[in-house]
């Protein structure tokens, strides 16, 4: 029996439905990523605040880059079965994955499509899977 899956994702979490037959699973994973850089802002004694802040803004977003994916690989692992993958997201969350996942080699050709879709419920996310598939 083919199991299908549908994830819809941002940078906060994964909302992952799979189906199998009749049944219905649904996974919640947060992604314990920082949120973007705020300038804490003061002044260093050798340097400009500017400089300062250009040089933590960069060091946080690599930070984040690495926290993203570790929190890809996380969602990864719970497609390791799926026969048929669709992923779902409002920013750059979705084709960062679909990146992530097309560098493993193991879901060459499972990924059927990478579509744009705002944060919607559980449930019409469970419906929109089932009709993707």
């Amino acid at each position: 029996m083919k199991k299908n899956t549908g994830i819809w994702i941002d940078h906060r979490e994964a909302l992952v439905v799979s189906m199998e037959g009749d049944e219905t699973t649904v996974l919640h994973i947060e992604s314990a990523a920082e949120s973007h850089f705020k300038p804490s802002g003061g002044w260093k004694a050798s340097g400009t605040a500017v400089a300062q802040s250009v040089s933590n803004e960069h060091s946080d977003e690599e930070r984040r880059k690495h926290q993203y994916h570790i929190f890809y690989q996380n969602v990864i692992k719970l497609l390791g079965d799926s026969d048929a993958i669709v992923i779902f997201g409002a920013g750059e969350a979705k084709t960062e994955l679909a990146k992530e996942m097309e560098s493993t080699g193991i879901f060459h050709g499972k990924v059927r499509g990478v579509e744009t879709s705002a944060r919607i419920t559980e449930n019409q996310f469970i419906a929109k899977v089932k009709e993707f598939f």
